[in-house]
């Protein structure tokens, strides 16, 4: 059994189970229930496949489901955008997790430097496989952390949120946003199984984190493209920013992340002071361009 077969089994039983029985659009069959979600045979008929056979597919076995299969699994679980894209991806992808690989590093074009220090009133920075912070700008080290002062291992945005103080202590949602993260770090991961990078973080992460370790288990996936991010800041105090993602072509695992605020707000009014105040604070980002990280 491979890990991806293993991975995928996981993943459909966690997703039954968060279905409700009530709408499965099936006549009640009278029988208690003794686990909550779904039965097998239940997603089974739903998907119009053997009880056998999705039994397997839950115990990891090695099959190979055809795209209609995934297609009515995908119905049968009700699951959303981002589970659907985690779905095919298992199906999708060869090899096994944990093969000895050397991950390949990515590197952010000159140009895309320079596009993210010509925004002078919206923070931003791009994120590559694994959530690895590769470039950000100032105002993006001023609102959050100066990532380009971190080791290189640690520029890490899931790695940052769980395990940084100053990010526990600076989102006012902390639970939300860095389950979140794990559920799109488990995302990005199924995309490339046989990366050694990917799976010393997850190690990292599982020895460090409780709440990581709580989060992976639950195997939930998370596809960010735009959301609110809410801050009790340091400098300026409450804020609320809005991003917005944008993948690059050339390199669509890389993610570029442009965040605003609303127009006139105090927030905009915050946002704008941080450049000239973000040195006075030990840890936060400094005014004057700190080295470019060696991804």
């Amino acid at each position: 059994m491979s890990d991806s077969h293993r991975e995928l089994g996981e993943f459909l039983r966690r997703a039954r189970a968060r279905r409700d029985h009530e709408t499965t659009g099936l006549l009640p069959d009278g029988r208690i229930r003794r686990v909550p979600g779904r039965r097998r045979e239940e997603v089974a008929v739903l998907a119009g496949v053997s009880t056998d056979y999705y039994t397997r597919l839950e115990q990891g076995r090695s099959l190979s489901p055809s795209v209609q299969v995934v297609d009515a699994l995908v119905r049968a679980l009700a699951l959303d955008t981002a589970g659907e894209t985690y779905l095919r991806t298992l199906v999708s992808t060869p090899g096994t997790v944990g093969s000895r690989g050397r991950p390949s590093a990515q590197r952010v074009r000159p140009g895309l430097h320079r596009l993210l220090d010509s925004f002078s009133t919206q923070p931003a920075l791009i994120l590559g496989r694994r959530t690895d912070i590769l470039a950000s700008n100032a105002l993006a080290r001023a609102l959050f952390a100066d990532f380009e002062a971190m080791p290189a291992k640690h520029r890490n945005y899931a790695r940052w949120l769980l395990l940084d103080e100053g990010a526990r202590t600076l989102f006012i949602d902390w639970d939300e946003q860095a389950r979140n993260a794990v559920e799109a770090l488990r995302l990005d991961a199924a995309t490339a199984p046989d990366d050694m990078g990917t799976q010393r973080l997850v190690g990292e992460l599982s020895v460090s984190s409780g709440e990581f370790r709580q989060w992976w288990s639950a195997h939930r996936v998370h596809q960010r493209t735009h959301g609110t991010k809410r801050l009790n800041h340091p400098l300026v105090g409450g804020l609320e920013v809005q991003f917005e993602t944008l993948t690059l072509t050339g390199d669509t695992s890389q993610t570029l992340y442009v965040y605003t605020a609303e127009p006139g707000s105090v927030s905009e009014a915050s946002i704008s002071l941080l450049p000239s105040w973000a040195g006075t604070v030990p840890g936060r980002a400094r005014p004057e361009r700190a080295g470019r990280p060696d991804r």
